[in-house]
C-alpha cells in the first residue's frame, strides 16, 4: 500500500503539469501571432519556396527592361518579364532581342517531389535486387537438401539390405564404406 497521503500527491502533480502546459501554450500562441509558423514536417518545403521566390523577385530596373522587350520577344514568350514554361520546355531557352535569358539552371534542381520519387525508386529496385539474392539461395538451399536426401536415402537402401535369413548384409555395407573412402580421396 500506497495510501491516500500518495493519491493526493500525484493528483496535485497532475494538475501542477497541466497547468504548466497551459501557460507554454498561451505563451506561444502570443508568440506566434505575428511570425509565420509552418507545420514541422512541411517547413523545409516552405522555407524553400520563399527563397525561390526572394530569388525571383526583380529589381525595378529588370522588370522595366523586360517591358520594354515585351512586344520584341521571339514568338512572344514571355509575359511582364516570366518566361512561359512551354516555350522554356520545348527550346531550354528564351530569346530577346536585346539579351538571352537562358533558364535551364532554373530547373536543374530537382523538387522534393523528384527527389521522393527517385529515392521511392532505389529503395525499390534496393529491394528487388535483395528479393531475387534471397530466391537465389533459397533455390540453392533447396537443391543441396534434395541432394542430400537423396544420397542418404541410397546409403540407407544400401546398409538396410538383409539377408535371406534376415541378418545385415555385411558384404553391401563393407562396399559402401569403400566406396566413401575413395570418394574422399
Amino acid at each position: 500500500g500506497r495510501g491516500f497521503a500518495f493519491q493526493r500527491k500525484q493528483k496535485v502533480e497532475r494538475q501542477y503539469r497541466k497547468l504548466l502546459k497551459k501557460r507554454r501554450q498561451v505563451d506561444s500562441q502570443q508568440d506566434d501571432q505575428f511570425t509565420d509558423s509552418y507545420p514541422e514536417h512541411l517547413k523545409h518545403l516552405y522555407l524553400a519556396e520563399e527563397e525561390r521566390l526572394r530569388k525571383r523577385r526583380r529589381t525595378p530596373d529588370d522588370s522595366v527592361s523586360s517591358e520594354k522587350n515585351l512586344n520584341k520577344t521571339a514568338d512572344g514568350c514571355c509575359i511582364y518579364g516570366y518566361v512561359c514554361l512551354m516555350v522554356i520546355s520545348v527550346s531550354g531557352t528564351c530569346t530577346f532581342s536585346s539579351s538571352s535569358v537562358v533558364t535551364q539552371g532554373k530547373f536543374k534542381n530537382k523538387t522534393s517531389n523528384q527527389k521522393a520519387k527517385e529515392e521511392y525508386e532505389k529503395i525499390k529496385a534496393e529491394r528487388a535486387r535483395k528479393k531475387e539474392e534471397a530466391e537465389k539461395r533459397k533455390q540453392q538451399r533447396e537443391e543441396a537438401q534434395r541432394l542430400y536426401k537423396k544420397k542418404k536415402m541410397e546409403a540407407y537402401k544400401v546398409l538396410s539390405k538383409k539377408t535371406k535369413k534376415g541378418q545385415p548384409n555385411l558384404n553391401l555395407q563393407v562396399e559402401f564404406l569403400l566406396q566413401k573412402i575413395q570418394q574422399n580421396t
